[in-house]
């Protein structure tokens, strides 16, 4: 299968510039392939603005780096129309959204009005400036960071934004030996500022193609029942105050398509399923006050509801 060849092939080259973090560049493919977006969170110094432009890079995508302050407008991001002196006429000033692989780094540190900029480019691939919609490049992917450390001076993201995002996808320190790895890799001369020498290896012709074969990945009625089992039993879980809306259901549905095609089959089983609830649910459900107490996170919560649905055979 092609998409198979092709996430083969992305993975083997930015290992030439990522070690480890396998899983984290895994699922950011898998929201480049199927169209969605993605949340990394994790401290500073984890290489997420590396895996970032790494992948622009091997996809040939324009990239584009915000960083998010508390002073930024949505102008900043969208653009403004400016006015000539020499042509006595307004010119659109476009904004780094009009991109094709947009970094929004520590978007938590924006206020609301400043991240809901982002939102009908999200959901819509258009943006509206001054009356006037405009409509993005294809691909459009947004990767979107946050600190789990810092919350002083943030402004914790809406319910309504976060489920936009395909994934929340946790970037945790690396272990020993591949921290050795990266040192080894400095000590001969790596250079994370110049990337230039990795290849692209996708083409928008391939990933229309791979979109086209996702498409076809057969889908069994027993998986449509065990994806709705699982928000169902979410939102009837008593860890919960919130679980998974039926958008959580679409995106883990056609994550799971991905994967599956991303593996070499045409069909989903439940182990796709399995294996992706947790990035699709950790950002669309809430953690009971006595819960969070008890030491629940939205991953071992999501495990409980896990082991209370049956799965098909």
């Amino acid at each position: 299968m092609q998409t198979q060849a092709v996430a083969a092939a992305i993975k083997k080259a930015a290992a030439q510039v990522i070690v480890g973090q396998e899983e984290v560049l895994e699922q950011m493919l898998i929201a480049l392939l199927m169209g969605g977006h993605v949340l990394l969170e994790g401290v500073p110094g984890t290489a997420k603005t590396l895996m970032a432009k790494t992948l622009a890079r091997l996809v040939q995508a324009d990239f584009k780096r915000v960083q998010f302050t508390p002073d930024l407008m949505p102008s900043d991001i969208l653009g403004t129309r400016i006015f000539e002196v020499n042509t006595g006429q307004f010119r659109l000033q476009r904004g780094p959204i009009f991109t094709q692989v947009l970094l929004g780094d520590e978007i938590n540190r924006a206020p609301a009005k400043t991240q809901s900029a982002l939102l009908e480019a999200m959901e819509e691939r258009q943006v509206t400036i001054e009356g006037e919609r405009l409509s993005l490049a294809t691909p459009f992917f947004v990767i979107a960071t946050q600190n789990p450390i810092e919350y002083e001076g943030t402004y914790p993201l809406p319910e309504a934004q976060l489920d936009r995002f395909l994934f929340k996808i946790i970037v945790e320190y690396a272990p020993q030996s591949v921290e050795i790895e990266v040192l080894r890799r400095y000590h001969l001369g790596f250079n994370a500022r110049n990337i230039e020498y990795v290849k692209p290896v996708l083409t928008p012709d391939m990933l229309l193609a791979c979109q086209q074969e996702i498409q076809q990945v057969q889908v069994e009625e027993g998986i449509f029942a065990y994806i709705t089992a699982i928000a169902q039993e979410s939102r009837k879980s008593g860890d919960l105050v919130l679980g998974g809306s039926p958008r959580a259901s679409i995106a883990l549905l056609l994550a799971s398509k991905t994967y599956a095609a991303m593996q070499g089959r045409g069909y989903v089983s439940p182990d796709d399923v399995k294996q992706l609830v947790r990035p699709v649910y950790r950002h669309r459900i809430l953690l009971r006050p006595e819960a969070e107490i008890e030491g629940l996170t939205p991953d071992t919560a999501m495990g409980r509801v896990l082991a209370r649905v049956d799965v098909p055979r």
